[in-house]
């Protein structure tokens, strides 16, 4: 599972460091662990599975979950620097980028 690479996505970490490729290496895209994710949830609402392959699954799922959240995470830390820039130039706040 490899990052895309983009210099713009912002992937884990991206709110801690400069580079918003930082810390993706191994990491899925957002989308491709949100619908992991999704799957991963369907098969235990499912049934019909051992306790061990839950448990696998539960686990594989809180994984997902935390990249998720780190991907939003960095999106939300990019949002909110250009939309400082923006004001920082004199926009009127609320107005289109």
């Amino acid at each position: 599972m490899a990052a895309s690479g983009n210099a713009d996505d912002p992937g884990p970490g991206a709110n801690r460091a400069a580079d918003p490729a930082a810390g993706n290496a191994g990491r899925p895209p957002y989308e491709q662990a949100r619908d992991e994710l999704t799957e991963l949830v369907k098969r235990l609402e499912a049934g019909g599975l051992t306790l061990e392959q839950s448990l696998q699954l539960w686990e594989r799922g809180e994984q997902l979950a935390a990249i998720c959240e780190e991907w939003l995470e960095g999106a939300r830390a990019r949002l909110a620097t250009a939309m400082a820039r923006q004001h920082e130039g004199g926009s009127a706040p609320g107005a289109p980028f």
